[in-house]
């Protein structure tokens, strides 16, 4: 009988913990359980056992399991073989998965005083008091009916699927890319196969959800993080059970559920850069590790969108993935008319108002007096980005962080976006005591102001971070723009997503430069997407829709690709410049950071971790610089770039860093600093 445990702790150290397992805990362990340990001085945690073994480590005190939670495991092994490649390829420890993977309440040793041993069998007994209902015959009254177009591709996608696990769906917005989902999934369920839909943003899940529950019944689940901390555990325990969904909808942290039968994987938006997790590790990509999965399963994945990321289509060039292409609307409706507006023109001419062209004010009288809907996108919040003394130029700053604080009007406050600092409003200048302080730029909560000014009549909403906090907002805010109780939505890229809204005739996208240009190679890339997808949310429907494109730069040539809808030359364009400067997809990017409180330590910390990779990697460093905003939450931040051919293989590359940061973290002058690694960052 083993008489020791390999444990997963929720904690970011390296590798595994060994424990002794007490005699009468050995007939209950298993691989897979969640287990109650001390750890530290007078501490307990929630492990989880990974591997049972009779080999005693070598000069260490063996501390013992206190209790075994689970009568059966709540994970599977392919989930713990995934969670040690996430580990491992994005540089974090396999306890920094375990803690973002599973859900607070399933790392709690006790539920409350009065339940202390409550385990996961007493918790599946609350989940399953009422069966599913069992839905498997019927769903042919249900399918939704496909165009010729859509039969045409629903069948190459099988074909594709033939010799390739992985299939793209390049679809143009509003071909009906869902109607193939679904009959995809009706088709696994009936080779008994569960099925994971994976989308970017919770915003969408509403929407779907109602569509699918119409065909599917309650053998679909939803799993996200404006859910509560119960409501996730249940979903977790319900899929290790005899009973679990068959279909699960979620975000990100979806792609850590358990699946025992899965057969088909959708990762629907493919390209949005939501599916990369940033803070805090790991700082996984949830579309590639739905990939892994996937082929760990042996099940087949599609990747859908309007407007594919580089990479994937690059994986297609290579035959790496197959490509099917829908071209055309559902209802033969044509592609929005896309006009372009000269704002700088307009300017000169002192012909806009505010941030609004004559073009756009006029279609959107013309879109209200037929009882039409308008879109409009600003990707920023706020009321303004900042405030600044007419005088002397003064502009109120972070204390903590590297950036001015945006002023929210109806808040009356000035808040910090990365920190989320706040202070009042000053009636004056500090610097020069003048009360004339201006907000300048637009963020989305002064453009409601300015529509609410300039069109009283109409009803409008904002979609943002700041309107949308939990889920009965997100919901409530989709639910009156499709119900036409909203004239106009305005929002950040919130609205960019794959929403679809019958009556939007007019879509104004208000600052198309903006994105353009940021400091980052993938800038032309995500802004030919976001535009693109917002500029789909116009006409959906019967009729052409209208889309206005404001730009300082009416020139440019991803002005020309997003007006053409020209996704090719895009791509092709970039793959140029890609190559000859050596980005991804024709190298991996891995990016080291360092954060400290002083300056002084983080720069010396960073010129010293330059010198040390450089003897490893040579030339392939780039750095040290800072970042755009180089001081967070009172951290100062630097970084290395690390450039890496495709050749090199990335488990030496990984060690060697591993070893760098332990050599630098060992010196007592840096021992405060942190050090951490984005791997194939977005």
């Amino acid at each position: 009988m083993p008489r020791f445990a390999d444990v997963v702790l929720p904690i970011p150290l390296p590798g595994l913990f060994t424990y002794a397992l007490p005699e009468a805990l050995i007939p209950q362990a298993q691989a897979g359980c969640r287990v109650s340990v001390p750890f530290g001085n007078k501490r307990t945690t929630v492990g989880l056992i990974a591997r049972l073994h009779n080999t005693p480590p070598v000069g260490i005190d063996v501390k013992s399991i206190l209790d075994i939670l689970d009568p059966s495991p709540i994970i599977l092994p392919q989930q713990l073989k995934l969670w040690q490649w996430i580990a491992d390829y994005y540089l974090c420890s396999i306890g920094e998965v375990f803690k973002a993977a599973v859900s607070s309440k399933l790392k709690r040793t006790t539920l409350s005083p009065s339940r202390q041993k409550k385990k996961a069998s007493d918790l599946q007994d609350d989940i399953f008091e009422e069966p599913l209902s069992s839905l498997t015959s019927g769903i042919e009254d249900r399918l939704p009916a496909l165009s010729p177009a859509q039969s045409v591709a629903l069948a190459s996608v099988k074909e594709q699927w033939q010799h390739h696990s992985v299939c793209l769906l390049h679809g143009v917005t509003s071909s009906g890319k869902t109607e193939l989902y679904i009959h995809l999934i009706a088709d696994a369920l009936a080779q008994g196969k569960q099925v994971f839909y994976l989308l970017p943003e919770i915003v969408l899940t509403s929407q779907l959800t109602d569509r699918l529950r119409a065909v599917f019944g309650d053998r679909l689940g939803v799993y996200h993080s404006k859910f509560s901390d119960k409501d996730r555990a249940e979903v977790w325990i319900r899929q290790m059970s005899t009973q679990p969904y068959d279909i699960i909808i979620g975000v990100r942290s979806s792609v850590f559920l358990p699946f025992q039968r899965l057969g088909l994987v959708i990762v629907d938006e493919e390209h949005e850069v939501n599916f990369k997790q940033q803070e805090p590790a790991p700082r996984y990509n949830a579309r590639n590790v739905a990939i892994l999965m996937a082929s760990h399963a042996h099940a087949l994945t599609l990747l859908g969108t309007a407007t594919p990321s580089f990479e994937s289509y690059y994986n297609v060039r290579l035959g790496k993935y197959g490509l099917v292409r829908l071209t055309e609307r559902y209802g033969q409706v044509q592609l929005p008319y896309i006009e372009v507006v000269d704002v700088k023109e307009l300017r000169r001419k002192r012909l806009m108002q505010g941030p609004f062209s004559p073009q756009i004010l006029d279609a959107i009288h013309t879109a209200l007096d037929a009882r039409e809907q308008v879109i409009l996108f600003q990707n920023r919040r706020g009321y303004a980005p900042q405030i600044q003394c007419h005088v002397c130029g003064w502009v109120p700053r972070c204390p903590h962080c590297d950036v001015p604080l945006t002023l929210h009007k109806h808040s009356g406050r000035m808040t910090c976006h990365y920190c989320g600092y706040t202070a009042n409003i000053p009636n004056q200048c500090p610097a020069c005591e003048n009360p004339d302080l201006r907000g300048h730029g637009f963020g989305t909560e002064r453009i409601e102001d300015d529509l609410s000014r300039l069109f009283p009549e109409a009803r409008i909403a904002r979609m943002d971070l700041d309107t949308t906090r939990t889920r009965t907002a997100y919901e409530q805010l989709i639910d009156d723009f499709a119900a036409h109780r909203t004239d106009i939505l305005v929002g950040t890229q919130m609205v960019t997503k794959g929403l679809d809204f019958e009556h939007v005739s007019v879509v104004g996208i208000l600052s198309a430069d903006t994105m353009l240009h940021q400091p980052d190679f993938r800038a032309y890339e995500r802004s030919f997407q976001m535009m693109s997808q917002v500029a789909g949310r116009a006409g959906r429907r019967q009729r052409q829709g209208k889309v206005f494109l404001q730009t300082m730069d009416a020139h440019l040539p991803l002005i020309r690709h997003i007006v053409t809808a020209d996704y090719d030359a895009a791509y092709h364009e970039q793959m140029l410049e890609r190559r000859e400067f050596g980005y991804p997809p024709f190298t991996r990017i891995i990016i080291v950071y360092f954060k400290h409180r002083s300056s002084t330590t983080v720069d010396a910390l960073a010129r010293e971790a330059t010198l040390l990779l450089r003897r490893d990697f040579g030339t392939r460093v780039l750095g040290p610089d800072e970042p755009p905003i180089s001081r967070i939450a009172s951290l100062y931040i630097r970084r290395i770039t690390l450039k890496l051919e495709l050749s090199i293989p990335l488990l030496h590359a990984r060690q060697l860093l591993l070893d760098a940061r332990t050599t630098l973290l060992a010196q007592r002058f840096y021992a405060s600093a942190h050090i951490y690694f984005d791997v194939d960052p977005m």
